[in-house]
């Protein structure tokens, strides 16, 4: 008799092999009709998979995470069947699932068009309605190569080929179209009906701007058609929210063909950075760091000590002084230890916080630049900790609250912790990853965060804390992170004087909060929809007069304003007071006042507040306390 043992303990027998379909059937037709896939102890199989002996299973529906993964990964070979029905001519290359969907990429003679793109939706939608079975079999690796190859899919035959000659490879047809793939796939095409194709964008085949640009479908998949719209909903809220898009129209900065990858920030644009950067610089003070400035660009020799140089020079740009190469520092780290080890250090100078606004350089491909979210120059709010072994914890738990503290202030509320742990390429002994790893482990749990662990996704240096952000809209951001690091200071030769009177080499953790802070000011652009909290607002307050008559106190309005510290902008054309409040409440400014002859002559002013709130008539003494509660309130 053949066991198997399901989620909640029970058992059912068979007389002997039986298929992952057949199982759920025998639970119930509910279930039956429901299997997308099942899971053998960590493996995910199709429901056709036949099981041989005694074996732990679960039954894989649209309710399961693993179910999702698995109606994208059919909807992406869905996708590939309607192109090649519509454009017999197109090659296929790869569909892997991604975050919230799939892509396809595929070699074509021409450009898709949004039309091709309506009438390749319409034919997935035409194809799952077939209802057509998905069935998987098994091609020796030679065999499968010129299979292809006798279908003119010359990019599935090379992908192939790269597979070693001893491996067989596995194939899933549905209808008339079958794909290279690993699987698993849902029973049938009639389960996919909840997609929708988003975008057409270039990619080079396998990464490599050398070889062809494909063309790259992107399209979306959800187990309901209310998540489906949910999805579409959040992707029209963030268009609006588009911090490119907001940046022009706010007058913020912009990014400019002569200097990929880099910022223009225009006045307003610089305000609000200051903003973030001085309150970080606070956090500094606040929190025992001294502040450093390490130079911009170090010897080749440093990278290669630290190992950063076999690891990112890629994305290291050089140059050439006297015969000898330097780069362009990707990162704060080791200039931090040349300041360190200047002079002797005791173990009573630890633990020894650094902090810097440190701008860096990285030669990201052009095609991964994404506005200010991911350039080429950008400054991080980096620390770096210089401690002994035994100090660890307690910073971990420490820096954790503190980053709490600073993402609440500027309005992020829900955070989800992840501790990524060992990769396979790294330096240093087991044991010291141990304590690392414990270290970071036990800091969350002391400072009561649940988290999930992220296997081999640490730095090859040392495991890390990431710390990643949700917004208004839903979406994930990662900024912060803690990383225990035990070996760049040995490869750099740092030390401090023990109580002993020996030498030792101390700990260092890396921290950052905000992270890359124009990165940080594009989500809090996008998080507020432009509509920045009084605080960090470019203009705080905008001033508008009636007519000339009052321009004179309409200055000594804003001078009396800008002596509070704040920033305010008058507005004294010869307008109609209606036209220069839209105008104005389009730059979405806290607050705006409105000054008449009532107003002028009684030292008052008329509020407007964002989003058309009409306050009433104040006097100036109590407009000041009114912003400046809400500036120290950080609302």
């Amino acid at each position: 008799m053949l066991h198997i043992t399901l989620p909640d303990g029970s058992q059912r027998e068979f007389a002997g092999p039986v298929t992952v379909a057949e199982v759920a059937a025998s639970i119930g037709s509910g279930l039956a009709k429901a299997a997308l896939a099942g899971k053998i102890g960590e493996q995910i199989v199709d429901t056709s998979h036949q099981i041989t002996a005694d074996s732990p299973l679960s039954i894989i529906t649209a309710k399961d995470a693993e179910g999702l993964e698995v109606i994208r990964h059919s909807t992406a070979h869905l996708l590939a069947y309607a192109v090649k029905s519509l454009f017999p001519d197109a090659q296929v290359t790869i569909g892997p699932v991604i975050e919230h969907g799939f892509f396809y990429d595929f070699s074509y003679s021409r450009p898709f068009t949004p039309e091709d793109l309506f009438a390749i939706e319409k034919r997935m939608s035409e194809l799952a309605a077939k209802d057509e079975p998905v069935v998987r079999r098994v091609l020796p690796r030679d065999e499968a190569v010129a299979y292809f190859k006798g279908m003119g899919e010359h990019y599935k035959a090379e992908i192939i080929a790269s597979i070693p000659s001893n491996e067989d490879v596995s194939l899933y047809r549905e209808g008339a179209f079958e794909d290279l793939c690993r699987g698993p796939h849902v029973p049938s095409t009639g389960k996919l009906k909840h997609f929708k194709l988003m975008k057409v964008a270039g990619a080079y085949w396998r990464g490599d701007h050398r070889n062809e640009m494909l063309q790259r479908i992107y399209g979306t998949a959800w187990a309901s058609k209310e998540d489906l719209q949910q999805h579409l909903t959040m992707i029209e809220e963030a268009e609006k929210r588009d911090h490119r898009k907001l940046g022009r129209e706010l007058d913020l900065f912009h990014i400019d063909e002569h200097s990929p990858g880099t910022v223009f920030w225009h006045p307003k644009g610089w305000s609000v950075w200051q903003e973030v950067e001085q309150y970080m610089r606070r956090v500094y003070r606040d929190n025992g760091y001294q502040e450093v400035k390490g130079p911009q660009i170090l010897d080749k020799g440093l990278w290669e000590k630290t190992g950063h140089w076999d690891k990112y020079r890629d994305n290291m740009f050089t140059t050439e002084s006297e015969k000898r190469e330097y780069a362009l520092k990707p990162m704060n780290c080791p200039g931090h230890i040349q300041i360190f080890k200047q002079g002797i250090k005791s173990y009573r100078d630890l633990p020894l916080r650094y902090g810097e606004f440190g701008q860096c350089h990285r030669n990201e491909p052009s095609g991964g630049l994404h506005g200010i979210m991911r350039v080429r120059a950008f400054t991080q709010d980096d620390g770096h900790i210089f401690c002994t072994e035994d100090m660890i914890l307690d910073e971990c738990v420490a820096y954790t609250a503190l980053l709490q503290k600073v993402y609440k202030d500027f309005g992020f509320e829900s955070i989800i912790y992840k501790v990524a742990t060992r990769p396979d390429a790294r330096i240093g002994t087991d044991e010291s990853w141990d304590k690392a790893e414990h270290a970071l482990i036990e800091s969350l749990r002391r400072s009561g965060c649940e988290f999930e662990i992220s296997p081999g996704e640490g730095a090859f240096y040392g495991p890390k804390i990431e710390y990643t952000l949700k917004d208004a809209i839903g979406r994930q951001w990662q900024c912060g992170t803690m990383q225990v690091d035990f070996f760049m200071t040995e490869r750099l030769d740092a030390e401090y004087v023990g109580e002993d009177g020996a030498r030792h080499r101390p700990v260092m953790l890396h921290r950052a909060i905000v992270g890359s802070l124009e990165r940080f000011i594009g989500i809090l652009i996008e998080q507020h929809a432009g509509a920045l909290p009084v605080w960090l607002a470019p203009v705080q307050v905008s001033v508008l007069n009636i007519t000339d008559a009052q321009s004179d106190y309409c200055r000594e309005i804003a001078k009396t304003l800008q002596n509070q510290g704040l920033r305010v902008e008058t507005d004294l054309r010869n307008e109609k007071i209606t036209y220069k409040i839209r105008e104005h409440a389009l730059q979405k400014p806290p607050y705006i006042l409105v000054v008449g002859d009532k107003e002028k002559a009684a030292g008052a002013v008329a509020v407007r507040a964002r989003g058309n709130k009409d306050l009433g008539v104040m006097s100036l003494e109590d407009f000041s306390k009114l912003i400046a509660a809400d500036v120290s309130s950080k609302v």
